[in-house]
């Protein structure tokens, strides 16, 4: 069971002492709370958990600081809709607002090599407009001689180059609980100029104590990628387990399913689950074209097949894309191969904001529909 409390409601009022104190007081319950900030207003969600079937949920909505409450089921309790439609769906970090109706463009580098390709990258991003990168800093390789990243060494620059573009989200990927710490103690020393948005990689999505590390900090948000091998329920549940140690804030990130069914592209792009998602959940879901496709090949109509994948997520309702760009892809120490040149930023953008529009459009339709 879920009990919403009233927007802005605060933690030491007595209204949410005496309904806190009613919860704690029911047999056979817990109780978990957690606190959503949204771009206006914020949240508090208390979850009861335990043998909830007899108690009364007309009891309960009566409390001073209930809003509402809503029984929820076992799958996804915290990132869940449970069919209610009144669920905030988003949350705001440094600035920027993510949710299941917005759109944000995380082009960038899939791994730092140096300085310099670093400050191509974001000053194309700032002309453009954009507020939000990703650089990969620590790579996990499946071959143990590849570049595994430069790691805490490339932060302080890539930070300090983040701040001075006005990039305000930086999505990086960590693979061990440790990386959380240095990217704390970084931005800590450089006073902040940016933020970041911690990446969970395909290959880490059942790694469950790292998940555990990630969701009980609440500092960063988290960008969870859909596992490879496994389900999309299996995939849910991992970010649910960053959410049920305290950090709701949460994107679902699809990347394509390895298989070699989805030949010649690296991956099965699997951008048709993007409504599902967000369907199921509350949680804004990015799509990861660069992965997913694994190459920059044009079609006969001149349009790369990442650009192709991209259109197929964005018109399909996707809040995030993230993607792969290089200033000489052919130098690039990871993935090169599938990495945009820095000519065709603008076309892409352009092409992603026509597609969001239409998904609009497509809304407009089936809302008329209905009337």
């Amino acid at each position: 069971m879920l009990a919403i409390l009233h927007p802005d409601t605060q933690l030491d009022s007595p209204e949410y002492k005496h309904t806190l104190e009613f919860l704690k007081n029911l047999p056979g319950v817990t109780l978990r709370v957690h606190e959503i900030q949204g771009a206006q207003k914020k949240l508090t969600e208390i979850y009861l958990l335990g043998d909830t079937k007899s108690l009364s949920k007309e009891e309960i909505a009566a409390l001073p600081a209930v809003e509402r409450v809503i029984r929820i089921s076992d799958d996804y309790r915290i990132l869940g809709r449970h069919h209610d439609e009144q669920r905030q769906t988003g949350f705001t970090y440094n600035g920027v607002h993510f949710d299941q109706d917005n759109l944000h463009v995380f082009a960038g580098l899939c791994a730092v090599d140096n300085a310099e390709h670093v400050d191509i990258m974001m000053r194309a991003l700032a002309e453009h407009g954009q507020v939000c990168t990703r650089m990969g800093a620590y790579k996990p390789r499946t071959n143990p001689y590849s570049f595994q990243g430069h790691g805490k060494a490339c932060l302080p620059y890539v930070f300090e180059n983040a701040g001075k573009h006005g990039i305000k989200v930086v999505a990086m990927e960590i693979t061990h609980e440790s990386h959380i710490e240095e990217i704390d103690t970084c931005l800590e020393k450089l006073g902040r100029p940016t933020g970041v948005m911690l990446q969970v990689g395909t290959r880490n999505t059942q790694n469950f104590e790292l998940l555990k590390a990630i969701g009980r900090q609440r500092e960063y948000p988290v960008l969870l990628k859909r596992g490879f091998g496994i389900t999309l329920n299996e995939s849910l549940n991992a970010a649910e387990y960053l959410a049920s140690e305290g950090n709701a804030n949460v994107i679902f990130c699809l990347r394509g399913m390895k298989t070699e069914a989805g030949l010649p592209h690296r991956n099965m792009v699997d951008f048709a689950h993007v409504p599902t998602v967000k369907r199921l959940t509350r949680m804004p879901v990015c799509v990861d074209p660069s992965h997913s496709v694994g190459n920059r090949d044009l079609a006969p109509d001149g349009i790369s097949d990442v650009m192709h994948a991209t259109a197929q997520g964005v018109i399909a309702g996707a809040n995030m894309v993230l993607v792969d760009f290089h200033p000489k892809p052919e130098k690039a120490l990871v993935d090169g191969p599938q990495a945009l040149l820095m000519d065709e930023l603008p076309y892409f953008l352009e092409d992603i904001s026509l597609c969001h529009d239409t998904w609009r459009k497509r809304e407009q339709i089936y809302e008329r529909a209905k009337g």
